[in-house]
């Protein structure tokens, strides 16, 4: 990928455009379609400045559940958290590269340690890591609030 100097744009490369339109999700199919699939990015500060992460992740009782591994950005993320947590912003998606139709859902809310034993047992028998590592812990995301859109294609 050819890097562009910072204010400038690249070329334009002509593309088919198709008729898509965008249709807003109600809160409850946005989260049944996040809790559909395993893989998101979960957005947080870090340094004072915004940080990215793909994470696997399940969806209990309306709360996004993300594991951490031990010596993890998360895991540095749950030991200086607040009591009432983080703010955090958890976004998942489906949308086909060919056709750019499907979803996307952003969830944002309070990140707070999962500090249940049998919680914490039960979630990483059900969230199997991705990468080598031993995982530490869980983190509980609540949404406070959650938006999302779907692509569609447009009707004649």
């Amino acid at each position: 990928m050819k890097s562009h100097r910072f204010g400038t744009a690249p070329t334009p490369v002509a593309l088919r455009t198709a008729k898509r339109r965008v249709e807003d999700l109600p809160t409850g199919e946005a989260l049944k379609l996040l809790g559909s699939i395993e893989l998101g990015r979960i957005v947080f500060t870090r340094h004072a400045l915004p940080a990215v992460r793909p994470v696997n992740h399940l969806l209990d009782a309306g709360d996004i559940i993300v594991r951490v591994q031990d010596g993890s950005t998360l895991a540095a993320l749950l030991a200086t958290q607040e009591d009432a947590g983080i703010v955090v912003a958890y976004e998942a998606d489906a949308i086909d590269p060919r056709s750019h139709l499907g979803w996307s859902v952003v969830a944002t809310g309070y990140a707070t340690a999962v500090t249940d034993p049998t919680e914490i047992e039960r979630y990483a028998r059900l969230l199997q890591p991705w990468a080598a590592g031993t995982a530490s812990g869980a983190i509980r995301i609540r949404p406070g609030l959650v938006t999302g859109f779907r692509l569609r294609e447009d009707s004649p």
